[in-house]
């Protein structure tokens, strides 16, 4: 369960007293706000408040570029051009706060995303529950063969089930001696900032995160990918879910041109045009390299 009572008993409350507000609201969004989403075995995301909508960046742009966007007949038009040319600062002007309840693993690899305000819960003044990530047994793969940061063929059988027992007898042997040094039995006990160090990278944390659509957006093009490591994907789909009934016509343009688009480089385009005028193209006549060719095939064929 990701939510303790008291927890849950705080979103009910907070949703049972709405309150009315001159500011722009996105209904879709409303439906979310509080609302825990569960992810993984005990995590979870939920929305803490937001800034914004889908007409809060057509009104941005249209103060910005003026008269640029008067040949744009509607607010989806405008939205799906400014996507398309890569302008970034309409996207700006809207926010979201999240609480969200991970791994330290894949907080680590989340961290990465720098632009972003962050409070975590803080392991030095509060001790961290015995709440641990173990994956699903579909989940346990071997690395893979060809990609040194990537998995492989599914564990199975006798070897799935080792690795099952070893990941829960290492996290509460951990969380076991976590306990017995903060231990007030008789003794003054060790320090929270110093037992925690004992603690495993499988262990919850949770924290705020804070953003605008524009740097959103660009952590949804690279955790919601296919190719991004499942326990960090299932957060960035969640999120994508609440950004679609959030500002359902800017998520619709980043879908088609980030989610579903491909990028070019100068020598993509160029074979491609000798393709269209039937050439023949091959690796060696390219002028790319294995790696760049091999990533053209795997899109153009």
């Amino acid at each position: 369960m990701p939510l303790t009572p008291e927890q849950q008993a705080e979103i009910d409350d907070a949703r049972s007293a709405p309150r009315p507000t001159l500011r722009a609201v996105s209904e879709g969004m409303e439906r979310h706000l509080y609302a825990a989403h569960p992810v993984l075995d005990h995590g979870l995301i939920r929305v803490i408040d937001y800034m914004g909508d889908d007409s809060a960046i057509v009104q941005a742009a249209r103060v910005s570029y003026g008269r640029g966007t008067k040949a744009v007949s509607n607010d989806e038009g405008l939205i799906r051009y400014l996507m398309r040319h890569w302008h970034s600062t309409p996207f700006e002007m809207c926010e979201v706060k999240f609480h969200v309840k991970l791994p330290v693993f894949v907080a680590r690899q989340w961290i990465r995303h720098r632009t972003a305000n962050v409070n975590e819960y803080s392991a030095r003044y509060s001790i961290l529950d015995r709440e641990f990530y173990i994956p699903a047994p579909e989940q346990l793969a071997a690395q893979s063969t060809v990609n040194n940061q990537g998995r492989g063929e599914v564990l199975s059988g006798d070897e799935a089930q080792r690795v099952l027992d070893l990941l829960r007898e290492d996290s509460m042997r951990a969380y076991d001696h976590y306990e017995g040094m903060l231990s007030q039995d008789g003794q003054q006990g060790l320090a929270r900032e110093l037992a925690r160090m004992n603690l495993p990278a499988n262990i919850y944390t949770q924290w705020y995160w804070k953003t605008d659509l524009h740097n959103l957006f660009h952590f949804l093009r690279l955790r919601a990918d296919v190719h991004a490591q499942y326990e960090i994907r299932v957060y960035a789909e969640a999120m994508c879910r609440i950004v679609a009934d959030w500002v359902p016509l800017a998520y619709g343009a980043f879908e088609d041109y980030r989610l579903g688009g491909v990028s070019l480089s100068g020598k993509a385009v160029e074979v491609l045009r000798r393709r269209l005028a039937g050439e023949v193209v091959t690796a060696e006549s390219s002028g790319m390299s294995k790696g760049e060719w091999r990533e053209f095939v795997g899109v153009w064929g």
